[in-house]
């Protein structure tokens, strides 16, 4: 009996097929495939898609936008170009639209696999933990990106077949010539994905927390909602510079003659904190998870 006790202790390591390698399993181009290849992702696309349109019909039945109370607005100068109308599609889509698939496409990627029962497959193919949440977040994070690039080179275009190709006219007066105005909306897009980070930690938490996609999705959405009520508290007073949603439309500093970065730098600084604090808890808690789904 002792000698068998002993023979176990020492037992040599369990080896690995010959030509495994953890780093080479659930490749990204895969995993893109098979999210591409989701009704939800192709519907989300067209909503995106078709967002321009409904403004331009909007716009052609209720007439152009004007200045109210001698106030101009970004929203006032929609048709002045395409790339006005790609700037008030960011303007009116930042604050909730964009949110949905930042944390749809990082909300559902763990926790369908889970509601599928196809996770428990995934990792004994075998799949290391931190791969399998390595490959599904950077594509998330990437579909995120896509869309977020659409619903502006979409809009570009459909505003410059509707209102002719110019320069970016300026609510403050003034305008920026067209090169400098691409520039400006790629800061623009670039700050609005920065800035939906914190959404897609908390999807992507409670997707490795959860087996239903629409409590990871929607949980999310919830908070990020409460964070934006949070905001519109005055009385927090200095305590909603530590809000993500405080932040949100910094963007606006980048769509001046000259550009104002101190907001976007703070805004910034806030969302990656949060959302690194949100990735690492989904690893830490995803690597002890009894998977049994």
């Amino acid at each position: 009996m002792s000698t068998r006790t002993e023979h176990t202790a020492h037992a040599e390591p369990v080896e690995t097929a010959s030509g495994y390698r953890p780093s080479h399993t659930l490749p990204l181009r895969v995993e893109l495939v098979r999210q591409l290849k989701r009704r939800r992702t192709l519907v989300m696309a067209g909503i995106l898609a078709a967002l321009p349109f409904v403004l331009v019909v909007a716009f052609a039945i209720g007439g152009e936008p004007g200045g109210r109370n001698d106030r101009v607005t970004l929203m006032d100068t929609a048709t002045a170009s395409g790339a006005n109308f790609a700037a008030v599609n960011l303007f009116v889509s930042a604050g909730f639209l964009l949110v949905i698939p930042v944390a749809l496409f990082c909300g559902d990627t763990v926790a369908s696999e889970a509601g599928w029962s196809s996770l428990r497959y995934l990792l004994a193919a075998p799949v290391p933990r931190a791969r399998l949440l390595w490959s599904k977040l950077v594509v998330g994070l990437g579909l995120s990106l896509a869309a977020m690039v659409l619903l502006p080179v979409v809009a570009l275009a459909v505003g410059t077949a509707a209102y002719g190709w110019g320069p970016l006219q300026l609510p403050t007066g003034g305008a920026l010539d067209s090169g400098t105005a691409a520039q400006r909306l790629v800061v623009v897009v670039a700050y609005i994905f920065v800035s939906q980070l914190v959404t897609a930690g908390l999807a992507f938490w409670l997707s490795t927390k959860t087996d239903a996609p629409l409590g990871a999705v929607g949980g999310a959405v919830g908070l990020t909602i409460v964070g934006n009520v949070l905001d519109a508290v005055t009385a927090l007073g200095d305590w909603r510079d530590f809000l993500p949603a405080h932040w949100q439309f910094a963007w606006a500093d980048a769509v001046q003659p000259t550009p104002e970065w101190s907001g976007m730098i703070q805004g910034t600084a806030v969302s990656v904190t949060y959302a690194l604090v949100l990735f690492a808890l989904a690893f830490r808690g995803f690597a002890r998870k009894d998977v049994v789904s």
